[in-house]
């Protein structure tokens, strides 16, 4: 749930409920408004919100905001349904239904207004829930309004009942990280994520600008292997400690992370500096001279002896290896959902353990070598351009707390073979002649050669990682948008395959994958 401050609203926090409520004072109706368009933020389709209180207490005003502001249309007409009960938006969000039964004689009159169908994979409004009786589900968000004793003011208070408890206390907790920080009265702008549970919201307040990020501490998750999770396997940030840690290291040493305004590492807050918006593509394609600084920053890091561990503030961080077992966790991604999806079948456990041992023996020789910082995720929508800055300082890094400790070429090929970018013919190759060049310039004695059977082997693990990623993300998680990247994934992991160096394993995959344009 993304969070912030109701502007004009006085908060008690109930912290030792069972039950995660809330309780606010709402000076005026703007205070309302600001309440509302908060909810609407948090809010998913199929979430059901109960409004009650007595006649006049501002039910019907915090219902036409919140479906104004979750429309993002302030002028959007919202008229009471007090006469036909039911009331539909359709939003670039979702659907949304506002309902209001204060007419209705009995929950044996649902039916006729269509209820069960109403609410599907919509977000209902309901005032005077009592109506419903036993028909009340277990899962919702309490809202009631009552009068306070200051003239023209409510108070509003929350409940969460089921799943809408720990998420309300999300809520709650957000709006005091913010208080504390200085920016409970700033204006909130959702800002689309990435493919974590991780949430963003830009801040804005006096001219100012801010990133509220919501990256609340994850379990690792169940036993996959060696009674370990695949987050602990993979070597994946569980807290936003190591993202506090990567920046404040990354800014040390000159380059362009956020700075720290303030923090909750305990509840996974974190206020950072906004480094804006303006992309290194342009429709789609890449802005070369913005690849090339981003190409430069990578050659600048990859020179130097960074140590592996950097200061937590009053800690120490110590960056966690980048193996082969992290790195056959992430290559059996293929075999557990792209496989499947693509061949209809599994692989057995003597196809599983051949690809382990030729991934063991492909990655030997690339383990062996020098290891720098691996920001794992260094490629265009981790990446802003920002004018009037100079040299790599003009690159912002946006998505690194999963960083490592591991081979250089993996960040190069993350940013040259971008599995959401067709790079322009050319490009890629000068890029990456740019940056051997620049490596060269620093040491003499480094090898090209070496460089490009890294760049291959570790392009042909990551576009194998990506494929099972992307088919999970849409089998599992509901985001089927990820699945038309793959054939421009399926591209990069044949043309990395080629080289001489990984024959065995590309023979592997010929087997179990089949023809790319099968697969497409």
């Amino acid at each position: 749930m993304s969070t912030s401050a109701a502007s004009g609203a006085t908060d008690r926090p109930n912290a030792g409920s069972e039950q995660a409520a809330w309780e606010l004072e709402l000076r005026d109706e703007p205070a309302t408004l600001a309440l509302a368009a908060l909810v609407s933020r948090a809010l998913k389709p199929g979430d059901l919100v109960t409004l009650g209180g007595d006649l006049g207490v501002g039910k019907t005003t915090f219902a036409r905001a919140l479906i104004r502001a979750r429309a993002g249309d302030e002028a959007l007409e919202a008229p009471s349904p007090t006469f036909t009960l039911l009331q539909t938006y359709e939003t670039p969000r979702g659907m949304i239904v506002h309902a209001d039964l204060y007419r209705l004689g009995g929950p044996e009159e649902l039916e006729e207004l269509g209820w069960d169908e109403a609410g599907d994979d919509a977000i209902v409004l309901v005032e005077w829930p009592d109506r419903l009786g036993s028909v009340l589900p277990p899962d919702r968000l309490e809202i009631t309004f009552s009068l306070a004793e200051d003239p023209g003011a409510r108070t509003a208070k929350l409940v969460g009942h089921g799943h809408a408890a720990p998420r309300l206390a999300r809520l709650r907790d957000a709006k005091a990280f913010l208080d504390a920080a200085g920016w409970g009265e700033a204006t909130r702008e959702h800002i689309q994520g990435d493919a974590s549970t991780r949430q963003y919201e830009r801040l804005t307040k006096c001219g100012q600008s801010a990133i509220l990020m919501d990256t609340p501490p994850r379990k690792p998750g169940p036993v996959v292997k060696d009674g370990k999770s695949y987050s602990e396997l993979a070597k994946l940030a569980l807290d936003a400690k190591p993202f506090v840690a990567i920046a404040d290291g990354l800014r040390g040493l000159g380059y362009g992370a956020p700075e720290i305004y303030a923090s909750d590492l305990k509840s996974g807050f974190l206020l950072v500096e906004d480094l804006g918006v303006e992309p290194v593509v342009a429709l789609g394609v890449p802005m070369a001279a913005r690849y090339e600084a981003a190409t430069d920053l990578l050659a600048d890091l990859h020179a130097r002896a960074v140590p592996s561990e950097t200061p937590a503030g009053s800690e120490v961080y110590r960056l966690p290896p980048y193996d082969t077992a992290a790195f056959l966790t992430e290559c059996d991604l293929i075999c557990d959902w792209y496989i499947p999806s693509v061949a209809g079948v599994t692989p057995d456990p003597e196809a599983r353990a051949a690809f382990h041992a030729l991934w063991t023996e492909a990655l030997a020789p690339v383990l062996a070598a020098p290891l720098t910082w691996t920001l794992r995720d260094y490629h265009s929508p981790n990446l802003t351009w920002r004018d009037g800055r100079e040299g790599v300082q003009r690159i912002g890094l946006l998505d690194f707390q999963d960083a490592v400790m591991g081979p250089p070429a993996y960040d190069v090929v993350s940013l040259l073979q971008d599995a959401r970018v067709d790079m322009p013919d050319g490009l890629e190759m000068a890029l990456a002649a740019r940056y051997l060049a620049a490596r060269r310039r620093v040491d003499p004695t480094f090898d090209p050669r070496e460089f490009a059977r890294a760049y291959a082997t570790l392009g042909a693990q990551r576009a194998t990682k990506i494929l099972g990623i992307f088919v999970r993300l849409s089998e599992r998680d509901g985001k089927p948008a990820y699945l038309a990247h793959i054939p421009r994934v399926r591209r990069n992991l044949e043309a990395n395959l080629a080289h001489p160096d990984l024959a065995r394993l590309a023979e592997w995959y010929r087997r179990h994958l089949g023809p790319a344009e099968a697969a497409a």
